[in-house]
């Protein structure tokens, strides 16, 4: 007994220890992370005059809106927002529609040469974008897209889509086979194993890799600065990009821009983190 309460000490200290060393480790990690958007957050809310003197400070000292004010009536944020939403939300449904069949094909039907096709698609989305750009734009040009909402989504399709085939593939395996016997035997065909058995069984995967491609295609700056030239087909990376002119640089103005275009993806992340948590892991486990 004498031997066993210090063993059993030493084991609680440990445990303490090993806790205390992940929390520290989480704490830098959080701090790392989130240092840039909180410095953006307070750049957005501090005068110029402030951003640019020896000794800026976290804490906004005197607090303004004005950088606020610039974007959305000055420089027209709204329309960047509106044009963004209708490219990455289009993308997105699209994405969804098209990767998730191909994954189901690939995984839950007897397609021949499955792992060679999803090397072809891994190998389609190697390519830089900036090798794409040119050969693109002609087609565009030639076919009557350029600066649409059309050209946009169909690269951002051609963008995304390997990564959600991917995802979609490797979450179709964790699904137990017996799933498809159990379908067949109630009647039911490969549509409708599809739409009434693996895709509500696949939300977390669903969400995680709508989240992917939407952030993707919200963030995504080349191809929109290449096809789009006007206000009415640009999105919010190059809305920004046009804040600056040859003199000056307005990082206020742009700190407010980039407050405005952050927070909704960091509420989604917030919002669904239990489904992307739950779709990045199971998809990595073969049952």
């Amino acid at each position: 007994m004498t031997d066993a309460a210090p063993t059993a000490a030493a084991s609680r200290g440990k445990l303490i220890a090993r806790r205390a060393l992940l929390y520290m480790a989480a704490t830098l990690i959080f701090v790392w992370s989130a240092s840039p958007f909180v410095w953006q957050f307070s750049t957005s809310f501090q005068l110029d005059k402030a951003l640019t003197s020896g000794t800026p400070t976290l804490w906004p000292d005197p607090f303004t809106w004005e950088h606020y004010v610039n974007v959305f009536v000055d420089k027209q944020l709204q329309y960047y927002v509106l044009n963004s939403l209708i490219v990455s939300l289009s993308t997105t449904f699209l994405c969804l529609a098209i990767g998730s069949l191909a994954a189901f094909s690939l995984s839950r039907l007897n397609v021949r040469g499955r792992y060679g096709i999803l090397m072809v698609i891994l190998s389609v989305s190697m390519f830089p974008q900036i090798t794409l750009v040119g050969p693109l734009y002609i087609v565009a040009s030639s076919l009557g897209l350029l600066d649409t909402y059309t050209a946009l989504i169909l690269v951002y399709i051609a963008l995304v889509l390997p990564l959600v085939t991917w995802v979609m593939y490797g979450y179709f395996e964790t699904l137990p086979r017996e799933i498809d016997e159990a379908a067949r035997m109630d009647g039911l065909h490969v549509v409708g194993l599809y739409w009434h058995i693996i895709l509500p069984m696949s939300l977390p995967s669903l969400v995680t890799t709508g989240l992917l491609a939407f952030i993707t295609a919200w963030n995504e700056f080349l191809f929109a600065l290449a096809f789009t030239s006007n206000i009415e087909h640009q999105t919010i990376p190059v809305g920004i990009a046009n804040f600056t002119n040859l003199y000056y640089v307005p990082w206020g103005d742009i700190a407010a821009a980039s407050a405005v275009v952050t927070a909704p993806l960091i509420v989604l992340v917030l919002v669904f983190q239990r489904h992307i948590i739950d779709g990045l892991t199971q998809g990595g486990i073969k049952e």
